[in-house]
Formats: structure tokens, sequence, C-alpha cells
């Protein structure tokens, strides 16, 4: 199946693809040719305000995939949380950040328009903003090709613990 933004003189390219009733885009390939792929929601409960390490949870499930090599993004579905690719093996750095990210951006309602939702959620805004909701991470040999003190954060922008859900979506060979 050639779709219409696929120009048909390209050999390569997408295709969508319904399975279960949900609606997949795999793509550029050859013709006749797909890339495994695997997509998946991780529900993280926080604790509150920080930084969550979630590296384990997404390392499991990428170990479980019959990917071998390829692409992992992970993407966050929230505008008052993040993700980050930080140092996991001192403590102390996860403070510093959280310490720094509350001094760059204050929690004093006087400064925003956007006070409905309470005193910490336009702060949260403002750090989702500057830090990132989607991350690519190369996986080699069915693991996460992270650096040896680098580990995958969710950043909780808000005080109260919240549900948050990251998409992994894995597409490789």
């Amino acid at each position: 199946m050639v779709p219409a933004f696929c120009p048909r003189r390209l050999r390569a390219c997408c295709l969508r693809i319904n399975e279960g009733g949900k609606t997949k885009t795999v793509g550029p390939f050859s013709e006749g040719q797909l890339m495994p792929h695997a997509q998946d929601t991780l529900s993280i409960r926080t604790r509150g305000q920080g930084l969550h390490e979630v590296t384990q949870e997404i390392a499991a499930w990428v170990a479980r995939q019959d990917i071998g090599t390829g692409l992992l993004t992970v993407f966050c579905r929230h505008t008052s949380a993040s993700l980050t690719i930080q140092e996991n093996a001192d403590p102390d750095v996860r403070h510093d950040l959280e310490t720094f990210f509350t001094r760059l951006v204050e929690e004093n309602p006087a400064l925003y328009r956007h006070t409905i939702e309470g005193p910490d959620d336009m702060p949260a805004h403002i750090r989702g903003a500057l830090t990132d909701v989607s991350l690519t991470i190369p996986v080699t040999r069915g693991r996460l090709a992270l650096g040896t003190w680098q580990g995958i954060f969710l950043f909780e922008h808000r005080r109260r613990p919240h549900h948050r859900n990251l998409v992994l979506h894995f597409i490789g060979e």
C-alpha cells in the first residue's frame, strides 16, 4: 500500500497499519519491507515534585521486545512534568537540579495570570517548557545505550503526587 503522501517515484515510503482498531504509522522502508516496532504506555505514580528515576522500568520493557537494535522514543503526555537524562549515581545531582529549578522559577502567584489550578501550576508549566517532553535513546543488543552514570528521569514539577503516562515507542531490527 502506497499512501497519498508518498510520491510513487520514491521506493521508500511510510505505511499506515490498522491493528485492532488502532492505526499505526511505520516507515520509511523499501517496498514490501516492514521494520518491527512496539509501543506501550508506562504509568508512573510520582511522590510529588522532584526527579523520579524510571530507567529500570523502561529498560525492562525494552528487554521484553523482540527488537535488538533501534531507537526508543519516550514521550511524556503532560505539560507540568518532563523528561531528562541525568547522572543517577550521586543523589546530590538530583538535589542540586531540583533546587536550581525551584530558584529559577518562583512559585509566587503574584507573578502569573494562570493561577486557577494552584500556585505551583504555572511554575510547573514553565519548568516543563525549559526541559524536554520527549527523549530518543539508542538501543544496542536489546539494551539502552546510556552512559555509565546516565539514568532516565521523570521530572515532576507539581508539589502533589500525580499519575503520569509515558508513551514508549521502539523501532528497530
